[in-house]
C-alpha cells in the first residue's frame, strides 16, 4: 500500500537519490519502512548455469573439446568423402566428354585425394561452428565447412602439380625471378582451377554435398533449453 506523500527530509541519504519519479521515491520508502514486505515478493531465478566472468575461456575450451576427432571419423570419412568426390569428377568426364582423354584416372585421384585430405578440417571446423547450434546451423556448418575445404585443399594441389611441371624452365631458386615466376604460375593454377576444375563437381558432387550435410546435422546433438522458475 502506497502512502501519502513522502518527507525525503526523514529519509536516510541516498535513498531517493537515484529516483527519478515522486513514485519510485514513495516505492523506496516503503521499502525502507516495511522491508519484510519486499521479501514476500516472489523470485525469479534463471535455472540455468551461473554468469561467467569476463576472462573466463571456458567456451573455447568445450568448442575445441567438441572439436577432437576419432581415428575412426577420420579414416572412414576420409574414404567416404574422397570416394564421393571421385565419383563425381568421373560422372561430369563421362557427361560431358566420354571419358575422352588421357588424363581420365589422374582427375579422379586428384579428386580423391583431394577431398580425403580435406575431410579432417572440414569435420573438425564443422564441429567447432556448429557446437550447442540447431540442426539448421549445423546443415549450414557442414556445407561451408565441406565446399571451402574440398575446393580450397584441390586447388592447392592441383596448383603444386601444376606449378611443379612448369618449374623445369623457372630460374635458380629464391631468386627475384623465381619468385615472380613462382607466384604468377601458382595464380595461373588456381583460376585454371576455378574455372576448368570446379566443374568436376557437378552436378553429382552438389549432390553428394547435400547428402553429407545432412548427415553430420542429423547426427550433431542439439542443447536442451533451460526453462525460468518461480521461487516463493
Amino acid at each position: 500500500m502506497i502512502r501519502g506523500p513522502v518527507n525525503q527530509s526523514e529519509m536516510p541519504h541516498g535513498v531517493c537519490a537515484l529516483q527519478t519519479t515522486q513514485f519510485e521515491c514513495r516505492i523506496a520508502w516503503e521499502d525502507y519502512r516495511n522491508p519484510m514486505q519486499s521479501m514476500n515478493t516472489p523470485v525469479k531465478r534463471h535455472k540455468g548455469p551461473a554468469p561467467k566472468a569476463a576472462n573466463d575461456n571456458s567456451n573455447l575450451r568445450d568448442r575445441l573439446q567438441a572439436a577432437r576427432l576419432d581415428w575412426r571419423d577420420i579414416v572412414y570419412g576420409s574414404i567416404g568423402w574422397g570416394a564421393a568426390m571421385a565419383i563425381s569428377a568421373q560422372a561430369w568426364l563421362w557427361l560431358s566428354i566420354a571419358a575422352l582423354t588421357s588424363h581420365y584416372w589422374s582427375l579422379t585421384a586428384l579428386a580423391f585425394v583431394g577431398a580425403a585430405v580435406a575431410w579432417p578440417p572440414s569435420l573438425a571446423a564443422f564441429r567447432f561452428i556448429a557446437f550447442r547450434r540447431g540442426r539448421e546451423a549445423a546443415f549450414a556448418a557442414a556445407f561451408i565447412c565441406l565446399t571451402v575445404f574440398t575446393i580450397g585443399v584441390t586447388s592447392l594441389m592441383f596448383a603444386f602439380i601444376y606449378r611443379n611441371f612448369y618449374a623445369q624452365w623457372h630460374g635458380d631458386a629464391f631468386t627475384k625471378l623465381w619468385l615472380i615466376q613462382f607466384t604468377f604460375t601458382t595464380a595461373s593454377a588456381l583460376f585454371q582451377f576455378a574455372v576448368q576444375g570446379l566443374r568436376l563437381y557437378l552436378p553429382v558432387g552438389v549432390v553428394f554435398l547435400f547428402i553429407a550435410s545432412y548427415l553430420l546435422a542429423s547426427r550433431h546433438s542439439v542443447p536442451k533449453t533451460r526453462k525460468t522458475g518461480t521461487i516463493f
